[in-house]
This record gives C-alpha cells, sequence and structure tokens, in this order.
C-alpha cells in the first residue's frame, strides 16, 4: 500500500496572509511584529489570517529587517559544575524564562569561567544577542567586563566593580539579614557568629554587613566570622573553624540555606543540638531550607522574581523604553523549627 500523501504543502507566506485577510503586506508584517498603529478591525482580519495558515513569521527575516536577534543571554560567571548543583540558578532561569515567555525573545545561558572570558566577551559581541543578564557575578570577573555601552546589561545585584550607571536588580540584602540576626537576639542569644559569602559578591557583602549592624546596634561582639562559597561543603568547613575556637557560640546567621546545611552537619557531628544548643538561621528559603531536619528559619529571598524583573528590565533597554535603573524587592523572616 502506498504511503505517498501528495507534495508537501508550502509553508505559508506573509504574502498569503496578506492575500487572506485582503490587506497589504505591509499592515501584515505591522501587526504580526506587534506595530501599535494599525487599524483594529484590520489587526483582527490580519490576525484571523494568521491562524487559519497557521502561519509563523521568519525570524531571520525578521531579524535582518531590525538588527535584533531576539536572543538574550543570561550569563553566570561560575564553573558548570556549580550552577547545577545549586538551587538559585535554576529558579532564576525560571522567572526570565516566565517573562520572556509573554514576548519574542529567546533565552540561552552561558557559563564562563576565569579561564576564557575572551571568548565569552567575543561571543557576546558578535552580534549574536540583543541584551545580557549576569548573574553571580564577583568584582574580579573579566567575561562581562567593558560590555557596559556596548550591549544592553542587567545585573542581578549591583557591581562591585566600578559601573555607576549600571542596571540591576537586587533584594534587600543588608535589610534580610538584619531581620535574621534580630530574630537570634530576639530569641536570647548572645554568641552569635555568622558564615559569610563571598566577599567579593554584593550579597556576601550586605548579608554580613546587616548582621555586623544588628550585633553592633544590640552591644553584642562581632567577631564570629568565616566566609565560605555559598555551597554545603564551605558551609561546613566554616563550621568547623568556628568552633574549632573555643568561643562560646549559641546562635548561627549563615547567609545562605546551603552553607546552612554544611553548618547543620558539623553542629550535629559534635554532639551539639539545633536549636537548644546553636539556633540556626540561613538565607534564601530553597528546598534546603524544608529538607533539613529541624526545618531551617531562614529568610525568604524572591529569586523568581528577581529574575522576572531582570528579564523585563532588559526588555525595555533592548526596545529602548524608558526603565528604572535599580529595583530592590524586600525579604521576608520564614519561622521554623530552627531558631
Amino acid at each position: 500500500m502506498s504511503t505517498d500523501s501528495g507534495p508537501a504543502r508550502p509553508a505559508p507566506t506573509l504574502e498569503m496572509v496578506a492575500a487572506l485577510a485582503g490587506v497589504s503586506r505591509a499592515t501584515v508584517s505591522r501587526v504580526v511584529n506587534g506595530a501599535p498603529s494599525v487599524d483594529p478591525h484590520l489587526a483582527r482580519s490580519v490576525e484571523q489570517a494568521v491562524r487559519t495558515l497557521n502561519y509563523v513569521p521568519n525570524r531571520a527575516a525578521r531579524t535582518l529587517a531590525s538588527r535584533r536577534t531576539y536572543t538574550v543571554t543570561l550569563l553566570v560567571p561560575e564553573s558548570t559544575s556549580k550552577v547545577f548543583a545549586d538551587p538559585f540558578f535554576a529558579t532564576v532561569v525560571e522567572g526570565v524564562a516566565r517573562y520572556l515567555n509573554t514576548t519574542d525573545y529567546m533565552l540561552n545561558m552561558v557559563t564562563s569561567s576565569e579561564a576564557n572570558p575572551e571568548k565569552t566577551r567575543r561571543y557576546l559581541l558578535g552580534g549574536n544577542v540583543d541584551g545580557v543578564l549576569v548573574v553571580s557575578h564577583h568584582s574580579g570577573d573579566h567575561s562581562w567586563a567593558h560590555l557596559n555601552g556596548s550591549l544592553p546589561l542587567v545585573f542581578a545585584g549591583r557591581p562591585l566593580m566600578g559601573v555607576s550607571d549600571s542596571y540591576f536588580v537586587e533584594v534587600d540584602n543588608e535589610e534580610g539579614a538584619v531581620d535574621a540576626t534580630t530574630r537570634l537576639i530576639e530569641d536570647g542569644r548572645r554568641h552569635i557568629a555568622t558564615i559569610a559569602g563571598p566577599q567579593d559578591m554584593p550579597p556576601g557583602v550586605d548579608r554580613l554587613a546587616g548582621w555586623r549592624s544588628s550585633l553592633q546596634a544590640a552591644g553584642l561582639d562581632d567577631a564570629l566570622v568565616e566566609t565560605g562559597d555559598f555551597t554545603v561543603t564551605s558551609g561546613a568547613a566554616a563550621m568547623r573553624r568556628l568552633l574549632d575556637r573555643g568561643k562560646p557560640l549559641d546562635g548561627l546567621f549563615a547567609a545562605n540555606d546551603q552553607m546552612a546545611a554544611g553548618a547543620y552537619s558539623v553542629i550535629k557531628e559534635r554532639g551539639l543540638r539545633i536549636p537548644e544548643d546553636i539556633a540556626v538561621v540561613g538565607f534564601d528559603d530553597d528546598y534546603y531550607a524544608t529538607s533539613l531536619s529541624p526545618a531551617l528559619t531562614t529568610i525568604h529571598h524572591p529569586i523568581a522574581a528577581l529574575g522576572e524583573k531582570m528579564a523585563e528590565l532588559l526588555v525595555e533597554l533592548i526596545e529602548g523604553r524608558p526603565a528604572e535603573r535599580i529595583h530592590r524587592l524586600p525579604t521576608s523572616l520564614v519561622v521554623r523549627e530552627s531558631a
């Protein structure tokens, strides 16, 4: 039996849509490109013809006409292994994709180590993308250096390097750390340590500042500081160093939930109890917080909302629309069993 269904039907074209809708080719082009100055009756006729024919605009032709690629890059200056191990990045992507799904823009992702920053810069400046979202940046990064002014650029958190006219979206990291530390102080803790994040990243700097200002305001010692790199392993190592000092310690603010998870393992390995001996508060409110036992009191970080707002801001910049330079999202304390 023959399976030949005859010659393939040609893909619908702009001209076919125009003929079916009874309008000019230029009118169809304006409608599919979202131009505002089209008569509503004509626009409805074009939209009906597009649906009837299953017409899909030619992206390549549109790119040539508009000089846009309709692609944005999420740049993460971290190792691939770290990106895929940390739930923060997946949640940022979720938020970015949620906004871009309402637009014509596509998303790609580039992880970039300092081993070859020039390769990343060549790609970004080679006409491949319309704009860049930079997440988890460090003050010593070179992969995104000198892009400002060449491409629309939006950061997650303010850059620590001197880019005074940067556009960025951040959470109020310092205020969140104040809330976390205040929770411990109000719980009667008087020897409160912190496992701070990297001091070449805005969240690391700001969360340490919030912890320190709270202790100073309460007249408490702020010497119990160790740093990590936002991983479970680094949190465990920092907790060991804190306990090995032999100083009284009855409270801990960890600058993210992964480092809190690492601290948990060491506290328990030393025969101490949470929260009876050491109360613990984290930051992020990711799946580590609810999977730990006891469940972790933490600061809720609206990560998906941050990604969504970053994408919205970047599209505004790409399309030349008015845009505010700084957006700051609030945090909130989530009380569970650890403090």
